[in-house]
C-alpha cells in the first residue's frame, strides 16, 4: 500500500506542485512562497500507478479533498482482511459490546447513527490497545412493527391477514424478511461499524428460539411466570396488547362531560356532579369516590349513586384520599375495567371489575343498548342520551392526555385481559444489588437514580402478545379442558405431547396458545443468547461473557437495559456487561425533537453523501454523555472542513517526506524516537514544543476514552491538530524546508512531522476511522492497517521548559499580527522590528529568528534582537508580548502618518458628531420621561461605547502626531 512521495534531496520548487497550498485564504495551509528550497519535484507517474495498485486508497497527492464515495470501498477492505472479529494477538481481556438490535424493519436515523458512532469509537479503541475486541451485531424481529408492515402490505394486494392461515401468514412475513431485512444493516455498514458481521443474529433465529423457549420454561418452573387476567394497554386496531414503551402520549384538544349521578333514595336535589372525558365508559362504573375531608360530599359517602343509562343499577359512594378535591368537581367515577389507576384502586378496596368493551374497540352487552357500537360513536350518543334526560351538566373544552399506539397510532384502549406475565420483584432485587456493589456501574451516573426507583416500584411484566409473528409462547392446552387450570410447558411440541399422553392417556389432544412472546422479552437474552447460551459450553460464550459494556439511549433504561440486567444474573449468575453506557436524543438545531410533523428529520444517508460519514461521526460524538444533542449544518460544515484540513495536512507532510525510494533517508527518518527525554531535549524549540504538547494530548485523550468522555477527546483532538499542529507547528517547519540550509535540521523536521501526524491519526481514529485510514495508508512504510495499529504510548517524556519558551515565542508572534491588523497593514509587506528582552530569552528567541519572521511578516534582515529600548523607540509601536519580552515595530515601516492623520481626524470628527446627537437625546427629558426604558437603555449603551472609541481615536491621534514632532 505504500506510495511514492517526495524526496527532501529534490532541487525543483515543491511551490510548482500546488501553488493554492501555500496561499493564506481562510484556514488552509500557507505562507508566501519560499525563498529557497530543496526538495525534489513529486514523481506522479509512479505515485499514481503505486496509489492504484489495489484500487483500494488515494493519496492526498492525487485527489484535492478526500473522496466521500471511497468510504464503501475502505470498508469493504476491511471486512475482507477479517479486521472486524476479534484478535488474540496481543492477549488482554476481551472487550465486548452487543449491539442494540434495530428493528428489521428500519431505515436508518439519527438514533442510529448515534448508537453506532458511539460505539464503533469504543470497539476501534479497544481493538487498538490490543485487546480482542467483539461487537456482536443484529437485528429484531420487531413482532408488532413487522407484522404492520406485512399486513399493508398484504392489503396493498387486496389480501386480509383473516383471509390467510397462521402458517401462510407468517411465510409472507418471513419471505419478507429475506428480501428487505438487510436493510438496515447495510446502512450501519455505511456507518462505518467494524463490528463481527460472522456472528450477526436475528432474534428469531433457531439458536436464538432455543434460548427464549429455554428462558420461558425455566422461569416457569421457578414459579416466576403465571397466567391471570389484569390490566393492559390494548390496541383495538392490532388485537393486541402492547407495552408500556409502545405506547406514547400526546396532548390534544377534547372535551370533560359533567353528568348527574343521582344518590339512591334521596330527593331531586340529591346527586353528585361528576366530570369525565370518557363518558362511554360509565358502564363499567363500580363506584363513586370522593374525599373523605371534602364537606361537599360528606353527606353522601356510604349511601349509592345510580349510573345513568343503566335502568337503575346502583353502586356504593366511597372516600378515598386518591381523589384530587380540585379536579373538576371533586367527585370520581371508578371504571376498573378501564383506567389504570381505577383498576388499582378496585384492587386495593376490593371492588368489582365490569369490562364493557370488546376487544375491537365496541362496547359489549354490558352497555345495553349500546352494545356493538364504536367507542367513539358510543360517546356522542350518550352524552346526546343524557342530554335528552336532564343527567348532562355541561361540556367544556378540556387538554386531554392521548394514548396513542407507537407503531399504528390509535388510541390504546386500557383493558383487563388474559395475559402471560412474568413477576418482576425477585428479578428486580438481583439487578438493584448489582449496582449497589459495584457490579455494574451506569454512565452517566445521574441514571443510577432512575434505574433504581423504576426497579423498586417495578410492576409484573406481561409478556404475551395477540400476533402471529414472533416466538410462540411454548405452552399448549388440553382438548376440552379448562385452558386456566390446565396446560403444559415444554420445550417442544414432542415432549408436550408425551408429558400430555403421561398424564391423559394416549388418546389426548393437545393445542399450543395462539399468542406470542413480548419482543423485548427475546431481547431482554441478546447478550448472551447471540453468545450461545443455553449452551455454557459453547467457545463464545466462554470467551466473550460476561460482555463489557451496554451502550443505547437513555429513553429504553427500563424497557430493556434493566430487563437484560435482571435475566441476565437470573440465568447466568453475573451481570451481562460491567458497564451502561447512555446517550441522549438527536434534535435539530432548534432544540426540537426531529418529527415528520415538524419536517425537521435529517437522514444520516443524505448527510453522508453531503459531509461525509467521518463529519457526521465527529459530529455526534461531540455530544455530553446522556445529554440531547442539537444537530446544526453549521456543526457538520465545520466538521466537513475539518476533514479537509486533515487531508491538506497530509498533503504538505507528504510533499515534504523523502522519496519513497531513497531507502537511506527513508531508514535515518524511521530511526527517529521521541520516547525518551535525552531525545527530546536534543529537539529545536518548535519541535521539542509539539512534540511534547502530543506527548500531553496521549495522556489526556487516552483517560478520556477509558471514562467514555468521548466529547472531552474528540475537542482535545482537534485543538491540538487544528491550533498547535496545523496552525503553528506545519507554519514553523515550512522555514526548515523553505529557508534552512541546513539537510540535517530539515530532516529533523521531516520525523517530527511524521511522528505527530500519525499520531494524531491513530488517536482520531475511532472517530473519524475512513480519512484516517486512508491518510495512515498514504504514508510510506506503514506495516499494517491503521485500524489495527498499536495505540500510542502513554507517560512519554514533556519539557515543560520548551512549552514555556514556545507560549512566549508566540506571544511574540501573536502581538505583531495584531498590530499589523490594528494598523492594516498589507498582508504581504514585510516590516522591520526590535525585539528587547533579557540575555536568556533573546537566546531562544533569536534561535528561531526564521519561524518569527516566516509567521509575523518580518523582514528578516531588518529583526534586531536587543536588551534594551532602541533609539526609533518613540517614533515605533510598543508591544508588551510577555513578561520581559517587549517588541518595538517603526510606525513608518506600517502606515504612511500623514494619509493616516488625515484619516483619524475625520473618523473623529464623524464620531463626536455621532456622540453628541446621542447626549443630546438623552439630555432631553421629553425623550428620557416617554421612551420605553429599553429603548433609553439602548440609547446609553450605544454613547458609552462611542465614547470609549473617541478616547482610543484620539489617544492614536496624538501617539501619531508625537510621532511626527519628534522624527
Amino acid at each position: 500500500m505504500a506510495l511514492s512521495t517526495p524526496s527532501l534531496l529534490s532541487s525543483r520548487s515543491i511551490y510548482l506542485l500546488n501553488p493554492i497550498l501555500f496561499s493564506r485564504s481562510g484556514r488552509q495551509f500557507g505562507g508566501n512562497p519560499p525563498l529557497r528550497w530543496n526538495l525534489r519535484r513529486l514523481n506522479r507517474k509512479l505515485f499514481s500507478v503505486m496509489a492504484s495498485e489495489k484500487e483500494v486508497f488515494t493519496s492526498p497527492e492525487i485527489a484535492k479533498s478526500f473522496d466521500f464515495t471511497s468510504e464503501e470501498r475502505i470498508y469493504s477492505w476491511w471486512e475482507a482482511q477479517g479486521y472486524f472479529k476479534p484478535s488474540f494477538d496481543r492477549g488482554g481481556d476481551p472487550f465486548v459490546i452487543p449491539m442494540p438490535p434495530p428493528n428489521v424493519t428500519g431505515s436508518l436515523h439519527m438514533g442510529h447513527a448515534m448508537f453506532v458512532t458511539l460505539e464503533d469509537i469504543m470497539v476501534r479503541y479497544n481493538r487498538m490497545k490490543g485487546r480482542p475486541t467483539l461487537w456482536v451485531p443484529g437485528t429484531d424481529h420487531a413482532g408488532i412493527a413487522t407484522q404492520l408492515v406485512v399486513e399493508k402490505m398484504l392489503a396493498s394486494e387486496g389480501i386480509k391477514r383473516a383471509e390467510l392461515s397462521r402458517e401462510e401468514f407468517t411465510k409472507r412475513v418471513w419471505d419478507w424478511k429475506e428480501k428487505y431485512g438487510g436493510t438496515i444493516t447495510n446502512q450501519i455498514r455505511r456507518l462505518g461499524a467494524s463490528c463481527d458481521w460472522t456472528r450477526e443474529h436475528f432474534t428469531l433465529d433457531e439458536k436464538l428460539s432455543r434460548a427464549v423457549i429455554e428462558a420461558f420454561v425455566r422461569l416457569h418452573e421457578k414459579g416466576l411466570i403465571y397466567q391471570g387476567s389484569y390490566m393492559v394497554n390494548w390496541s383495538p386496531n392490532l388485537q393486541t396488547a402492547v407495552s408500556d414503551l409502545e405506547v406514547e402520549y400526546s396532548e390534544e384538544p377534547g372535551f370533560l362531560f359533567y353528568i348527574k349521578y343521582r344518590v339512591a333514595g334521596g330527593s331531586r336535589d340529591d346527586f353528585l356532579t361528576i366530570a369525565t372525558t370518557r363518558p362511554e365508559t360509565l358502564f363499567g362504573d363500580t363506584a363513586i369516590a370522593v374525599h373523605p375531608e371534602d364537606e361537599r360530599y360528606a353527606k353522601y359517602i356510604g349511601r349509592q349513586a345510580i349510573v345513568p343509562l343503566t335502568f337503575g343499577r346502583h353502586v356504593p359512594i366511597i372516600a378515598d384520599r386518591y381523589v384530587d378535591k380540585e379536579f373538576g368537581t371533586g367527585v370520581l367515577k371508578i371504571s376498573p375495567g378501564h383506567d389504570h389507576n381505577d383498576y388499582h384502586i378496585s384492587r386495593k378496596l376490593g371492588l368489582p371489575i365490569l369490562n364493557v368493551m370488546n376487544k375491537d374497540g365496541t362496547l359489549n352487552e354490558i352497555a345495553g343498548l349500546y352494545c356493538g357500537l364504536d367507542r367513539f360513536e358510543a360517546r356522542k350518543k350518550i352524552w346526546s342520551d343524557l342530554e335528552e334526560t336532564n343527567l348532562a351538566v355541561k361540556k367544556e373544552s378540556h387538554v386531554l392526555r392521548v394514548p396513542r399506539s407507537q407503531r399504528g397510532g390509535e388510541i390504546i384502549e386500557p383493558l383487563v385481559s388474559k395475559q402471560w406475565f412474568v413477576t418482576m420483584e425477585s428479578l428486580a432485587e438481583k439487578a438493584l444489588d448489582a449496582v449497589e456493589k459495584g457490579k455494574l456501574t451506569i454512565r452517566p451516573e445521574r441514571f443510577e437514580k432512575t434505574y433504581k426507583h423504576w426497579l423498586t416500584n417495578i410492576k409484573d411484566w406481561c409478556i404475551s402478545r395477540q400476533l402471529w409473528w414472533g416466538h410462540r409462547i411454548p405452552v399448549w392446552y388440553i382438548v376440552g379442558k379448562d385452558c386456566e387450570e390446565e396446560y403444559i410447558v415444554a420445550r417442544s411440541a414432542e415432549e408436550a405431547l408425551l408429558t400430555a399422553r403421561g398424564k391423559y392417556g394416549k388418546s389426548v389432544e393437545i393445542y399450543q396458545d395462539p399468542d406470542v412472546l413480548d419482543t423485548w422479552f427475546s431481547s431482554a437474552l441478546w447478550p448472551f443468547s447471540t453468545l450461545g447460551w443455553p449452551d455454557v459450553y459453547a467457545e463464545d460464550f466462554k470467551q466473550f461473557y460476561p460482555t463489557t459494556i451496554l451502550e443505547t439511549g437513555h429513553d429504553i433504561l427500563f424497557f430493556w437495559v434493566a430487563r437484560m440486567v435482571m435475566m441476565g444474573i437470573e440465568f447466568t449468575g453475573a451481570s451481562p456487561f460491567s458497564y451502561v453506557y447512555l446517550h441522549g436524543l438527536i434534535r435539530d438545531s432548534q432544540g426540537r425533537k426531529m418529527s415528520k410533523t415538524l419536517g425537521n428529520v435529517v437522514d444520516p444517508l443524505d448527510t453522508i453523501k453531503e459531509y461525509g460519514t467521518d463529519a457526521l461521526r465527529f459530529t455526534l460524538s461531540l455530544g455530553t454523555a446522556g445529554q440531547d444533542l442539537n444537530l446544526s449544518t453549521e456543526r457538520l460544515t465545520s466538521n466537513k472542513a475539518f476533514t479537509n484540513k486533515l487531508w491538506n495536512a497530509g498533503k504538505f507532510i507528504l510533499q515534504n517526506l523523502p522519496d519513497r525510494n531513497d531507502v537511506t533517508a527513508w531508514e535515518h527518518l524511521l530511526a527517529y524516537k521521541f520516547d525518551t527525554e535525552e531525545a527530546l531535549l536534543k529537539l529545536p524549540l518548535p519541535e521539542c514544543w509539539v512534540v511534547s504538547e502530543l506527548h500531553e494530548l496521549i495522556d489526556t485523550v487516552t483517560t478520556s476514552y477509558e471514562k467514555f468522555f468521548f466529547g472531552d477527546a474528540g475537542r482535545d483532538i482537534y485543538d491540538f491538530f487544528w491550533g498547535d499542529f496545523a496552525d503553528w507547528y506545519i507554519e514553523s517547519s515550512k522555514t526548515r524546508f523553505y529557508h534552512s540550509w541546513s539537510n540535517s535540521v530539515a530532516s529533523v523536521a521531516q520525523g517530527v512531522l511524521l511522528y505527530v501526524f500519525e499520531n494524531i491519526l491513530k488517536l482520531l481514529h475511532p472517530f473519524m476511522p475512513f480519512v484516517t485510514e486512508e491518510l495512515w495508508q498514504a504514508l510510506p512504510y506503514r506495516n499494517q492497517a491503521l485500524m489495527v495499529s498499536q495505540w500510542p504510548q502513554t507517560s512519554l517524556p514533556r519539557d515543560v521548559k520548551s512549552i514555556k519558551r514556545f507560549e512566549n515565542l508566540q506571544s511574540l508572534i501573536r502581538a505583531i499580527r495584531n498590530a499589523r491588523a490594528e494598523y492594516s497593514v498589507e498582508p504581504g509587506k514585510r516590516i522591520s522590528a526590535s525585539i528587547v528582552a533579557s540575555t536568556d530569552v533573546l537566546d531562544y528567541i533569536s534561535s528561531e529568528k526564521q519561524v518569527l519572521a516566516l509567521l509575523s511578516k518580518l523582514d528578516l534582515q531588518h529583526v534586531y534582537f536587543v536588551e534594551s529600548p532602541p533609539d526609533n523607540a518613540k517614533q515605533s509601536v510598543h508591544l508588551v508580548a510577555g513578561e520581559a519580552l517587549e517588541a518595538y515595530i517603526p510606525l513608518a515601516d506600517m502606515v504612511d502618518i500623514s494619509a493616516e492623520l488625515q484619516r483619524l481626524s475625520k473618523r473623529l470628527s464623524k464620531m463626536q458628531s455621532e456622540y453628541d446627537a446621542l447626549v443630546a437625546r438623552l439630555n432631553s427629558p421629553s425623550f428620557v420621561e416617554k421612551a420605553p426604558e429599553e429603548i433609553v437603555r439602548g440609547v446609553q449603551e450605544k454613547a458609552s461605547d462611542a465614547e470609549e472609541k473617541i478616547t482610543l481615536t484620539k489617544n492614536r491621534l496624538a501617539f501619531l502626531q508625537s510621532t511626527v514632532a519628534s522624527s
